[in-house]
């Protein structure tokens, strides 16, 4: 028999995903912060932050991979979904190890990593699906911008780990 998660803690994540999938939400009904495509703050990666620090990888991923199916589905369209699951795995993997590598004391710079390494792997869906090199002259926007909307969600997580983490089980 397989072994399930204990109900409070699928409670609790269940709860991180609907709050992951509101601020995704929120987010896409923001104006756009430049006029790049596709350039967001990347604010429910917050939720993701939390997660790495206080739970299992595969908990984390839960989480991630559920947002991003339920995101897709009520507010994208097909082809998103695939950019949303490229990004997001680079991302999660990513984060995961420098997570691991810093002892998880610097949300801010894995929050860093994680939106570089979901632009190159949106970057590198988009070449694949069109085939189109021209694609990657967008990196060094998505490059600078990731930095700097990765630096924003680490530092978001760490206020709000203040807050949330004293109640999490």
């Amino acid at each position: 028999m397989r072994a399930s998660l204990p109900t409070k803690k699928l409670t609790v994540l269940a709860l991180f995903t609907a709050l992951s999938l509101a601020i995704y939400a929120a987010e896409c009904a923001l104006p756009p912060l430049l006029p790049l495509p596709g350039m967001k703050l990347g604010l429910a990666n917050i939720i993701t932050l939390l997660l790495l620090r206080h739970y299992t990888l595969k908990e984390t991923s839960l989480v991630l991979l559920a947002r991003i199916l339920l995101s897709a589905l009520l507010f994208g369209q097909a082809v998103s979904l695939l950019y949303s699951l490229a990004g997001g795995i680079f991302s999660l993997l990513f984060m995961y190890l420098v997570n691991r590598l810093t002892g998880s004391r610097f949300p801010f710079l894995t929050g860093a990593f994680g939106c570089l390494t979901h632009n190159m792997g949106q970057l590198l869906t988009a070449f694949l699906l069109t085939r189109t090199p021209g694609v990657f002259a967008y990196l060094p926007f998505l490059l600078l911008c990731g930095i700097l909307t990765g630096l924003f969600t680490g530092f978001a997580a760490l206020f709000a780990e203040r807050l949330i983490a004293p109640h999490l089980p």
